[in-house]
């Protein structure tokens, strides 16, 4: 089947102006893309885009889809419509999941129920120890040959040195990435909030940044002697974008990744003891939202990722103290950044875009990322005067759990293709609204 998209605009890649442009998909791939294509073929499906940025399908590397063992947070098809709804046609889904995905079981399983969904692209990563108890190395060439595409404990840091010492030797050895969640649990248990402003109004355990940066620290350094690619997670710490900048200048394969959610708040925003702003790490100083924004803007920081993190109602209802850590995030990102980072002057258009999409296509060697001739029909059509309020209640994710219900917020994803198929169409009311169960 061809569409031949008409009246888009993309970033020109030598002045980053926004210039109109046709796009023609035949099958899975991008045939044409050039200015004034004709309408002469009566197979081919016209879709007017007058007035429209079209992107490059948005790429997520950090998203929990609960699936197997937590369905009443999320599923896999759950997610994956919440991502297309949110622009994203490729996303990374995290091993935390009951059992754990430290199997060649459950790898498959994932992409197969990934598959028969059919709205995102999903890339599992594996767990780099058996059940993420940090006692035992999984089998990571098996692992890879199944199809994921790192290894990570997320969710609990490896507290052993020598047992990440141990695995970042196999992941070199097989070819994956070491995808870390940094976290000190000597320094950060018990803990549910920043150990900041917040925490001494409302004499809350608080988790220090030097829980975080104790971990990116150590890792950088194991990860330099055995020449593994070290990638840290949503990173939050003043101090860890300084050990980042610092590896990075001595030609250190170490890449990070933050939160929208870190980027736009700080533990001072939190109005109350409420557990929708509860999530690891946590909303850290102010100070370390502006060194999280500097590392983005000057390149230390190489991507941006969701930490999409679903609850239940009832487990959020649990106060800031026994509630589970994680906010959503898939159908709110672009236009949460789009207004706070593009339109307040902090970052351009095409520095965002690329933060979304080329760049985290790069490091983690996707073929995806680039609106060019020959490539995967991975796009995503962004209408950047809609403006709204952010509605949980209108959330195609099961998850409801997010800090931003209410913000008024620009530029807001109207048309997901991937691999040349409609995922989303707001104007398709049976695509926005279906029984998703």
């Amino acid at each position: 089947m061809k569409k031949l998209l008409k009246n888009g605009c993309v970033l020109d890649p030598v002045s980053d102006d926004l210039i109109e442009i046709d796009i023609l998909i035949e099958g899975t791939y991008i045939k044409k893309i050039d200015t004034h294509l004709p309408v002469n073929d009566p197979d081919a499906e016209v879709i007017d885009l007058s007035g429209k940025f079209v992107s490059p399908g948005l790429i997520d590397m950090h998203v929990h889809f609960r699936e197997p063992g937590f369905e009443k947070k999320e599923t896999i098809a759950s997610g994956t419509r919440a991502a297309a709804r949110g622009g994203f046609t490729t996303v990374a889904c995290m091993p935390n999941t009951r059992p754990v995905t430290d199997s060649v079981e459950v790898v498959r399983e994932i992409l197969a129920k990934a598959e028969q969904a059919g709205c995102a692209r999903v890339l599992p990563y594996g767990a780099i120890t058996v059940r993420e108890l940090g006692q035992e190395l999984t089998d990571m060439a098996a692992l890879k040959a199944a199809g994921v595409i790192g290894v990570t404990d997320d969710g609990v840091g490896i507290q052993s040195s020598k047992m990440m010492k141990e695995a970042m030797r196999k992941a070199c050895q097989v070819g994956l990435p070491v995808v870390a969640h940094c976290e000190d649990d000597t320094l950060a248990k018990g803990g549910c909030v920043h150990d900041g402003t917040f925490a001494s109004r409302y004499h809350l355990q608080g988790i220090p940044s030097e829980a975080e940066s104790i971990h990116v620290g150590r890792d950088i350094l194991l990860a330099e002697d055995i020449g593994v690619h070290y990638h840290v997670c949503h990173i939050s710490a003043e101090q860890s974008v300084r050990l980042v900048r610092e590896a990075k200048s001595r030609g250190q394969k170490v890449t990070a990744e933050v939160t929208p959610h870190h980027l736009l708040l700080c533990d001072e925003d939190i109005p109350e003891p409420n557990a929708l702003w509860k999530m690891n790490p946590p909303l850290r100083s102010r100070k370390d939202r502006e060194a999280l924004i500097e590392g983005l803007k000057d390149g230390t920081i190489d991507i941006i990722a969701t930490d999409h993190a679903p609850h239940t109602a009832a487990e959020k209802a649990m106060g800031m103290e026994r509630a589970p850590f994680g906010i959503v995030g898939l159908e709110t990102a672009f236009p949460l950044l789009y207004t706070h980072l593009v339109l307040k002057g902090v970052l351009t258009l095409a520095e965002l875009i690329d933060k979304m999409t080329r760049k985290p296509a790069q490091i983690f060697g996707l073929p995806y990322g680039v609106l060019a001739e020959g490539l995967p029909a991975d796009l995503t059509v962004i209408d950047l005067e809609e403006e709204r309020a952010i509605d949980p209640d209108t959330f195609l994710s099961k998850g409801r759990n997010t800090p931003f219900a209410g913000w008024k917020v620009k530029g807001w994803p109207v048309l997901t293709i991937m691999n040349g198929n409609i995922t989303w169409n707001q104007a398709d009311t049976a695509l926005t609204f279906g029984d998703f169960e």
